[in-house]
């Protein structure tokens, strides 16, 4: 069941606390974060938002040594480097979008914004991207990072909470880098649906923004842009939670030439907008079961579905059922129990450091540090 706003006339009453305990979720972390006391709050104060609305730059090249300093004044601006001798890697392809920092994280990397006009959608909206300490690291200069693209659940616009610091999404996956059981993501936060009226189930819609060619399309175009990345799908995943776990499984089975792996939290198997009223078709055509039996019956290629669920939410029937009577031949599944989990984002990163980012970062491509 998929999260929509709280309506007035009381229709969906379920849904519509769902998603009002999301923004309560939400907003408790940030409250909790100002209620800390003077040190802090200063802290949190001076670190958290110290340079935020600046411009933001990822993958900056480094300056070549000088022999002295008059040397230095005549250097000329260093050119992008080269892609290493993989095949799969790319290089960014440009235009570079105008980035604008939003949070600064403990390790000194960041959150930025951006707006992107999806060239192929047609559908303009906000994007929020971050970067591994790894990839400003000059023996990585020439190598690819894989792309870890999160989807939210609730309205999913015109914010991603997945760029909450609150959350600890890219803390997780810094913290499994030093572990040694997480690959460095970029991590690209993209909004879910072009207002926060209806759910589009991530999927064309007939006669609706074309949201499925947004996240299918314009977003790894625009990763593509401004990051260095692969070309194939061993290099490209999704991670969401509620109806974003549904929009990345349902878009890595619509195109698995293209995306290898979803980690999908919290029990959302099935398309179910109002706006698919009269379009069955397309709508079926949108159906994780139908994409799984579909992908079984040509033989491929493997797609990984990494289901995540807390003891304390429902949904568990639902990823079992699909795992029992889709999750065969190319289609590989696991479901991750959190104990003591409840349906909520922090609870869903909690899961992703006990073993989902180990078990996606297996069957992905990391970066490759020149030699030497």
């Amino acid at each position: 069941m998929h999260e929509y706003p709280q309506q007035s006339s009381g229709h969906e009453p379920e849904r519509g606390r769902r998603r009002s305990r999301r923004a309560m979720w939400i907003g408790a972390g940030v409250a909790g974060a100002l209620l800390l006391g003077g040190g802090g709050f200063a802290a949190y104060k001076n670190d958290w938002f110290s340079g935020n609305g600046e411009a933001v730059s990822f993958g900056k090249p480094t300056p070549p040594a000088a022999a002295d300093a008059g040397a230095a004044k005549k250097a000329e601006p260093t050119a992008a480097p080269k892609p290493s001798g993989d095949p799969d890697v790319q290089m960014p392809s440009g235009p570079k979008s105008d980035f604008k920092q939003t949070t600064k994280l403990d390790d000194g990397t960041i959150i930025a914004k951006t707006r992107l006009a999806g060239a192929k959608s047609g559908f303009e909206g906000d994007v929020w991207v971050w970067a591994p300490k790894e990839y400003d690291d000059p023996k990585y200069a020439k190598s690819a990072f894989p792309v870890l693209i999160a989807l939210p659940g609730g309205n999913g616009f015109p914010t991603n909470y997945w760029a909450d610091r609150s959350l600890g999404l890219q803390k997780a996956i810094t913290e499994g880098v030093q572990a040694g059981t997480s690959l460095p993501f970029i991590v690209i936060m993209p909004v879910l649906n072009p207002d926060n009226k209806y759910y589009y189930d991530g999927a064309d819609i007939p006669g609706q923004p074309k949201m499925g060619t947004w996240i299918a399309e314009d977003i790894p175009d625009f990763t593509r842009a401004n990051f260095r990345t692969y070309k194939s799908r061993d290099g490209w995943a999704f991670m969401g939670s509620s109806s974003g776990a549904f929009v990345g499984m349902k878009t890595l089975l619509q195109h698995p030439d293209k995306f290898k792996a979803v980690i999908a939290s919290g029990g959302e198997i099935t398309p179910d907008s109002p706006l698919w009223k009269g379009h069955q078709a397309e709508m079926d055509a949108n159906n994780p079961e139908k994409l799984a039996d579909k992908l079984i019956a040509t033989g491929g290629p493997e797609v990984y579905i990494n289901f995540q669920v807390g003891t304390k939410e429902s949904g568990k029937n639902l990823m079992t059922k699909f795992v029992t009577e889709h999750g065969k031949g190319p289609v590989k599944t696991t479901i991750r129990d959190i104990q003591n989990g409840e349906h909520n984002g922090w609870h869903y990163v909690r899961g992703m450091k006990e073993g989902s980012l180990e078990w996606v970062s297996k069957v992905m491509k990391g970066p490759k540090p020149e030699a030497g």
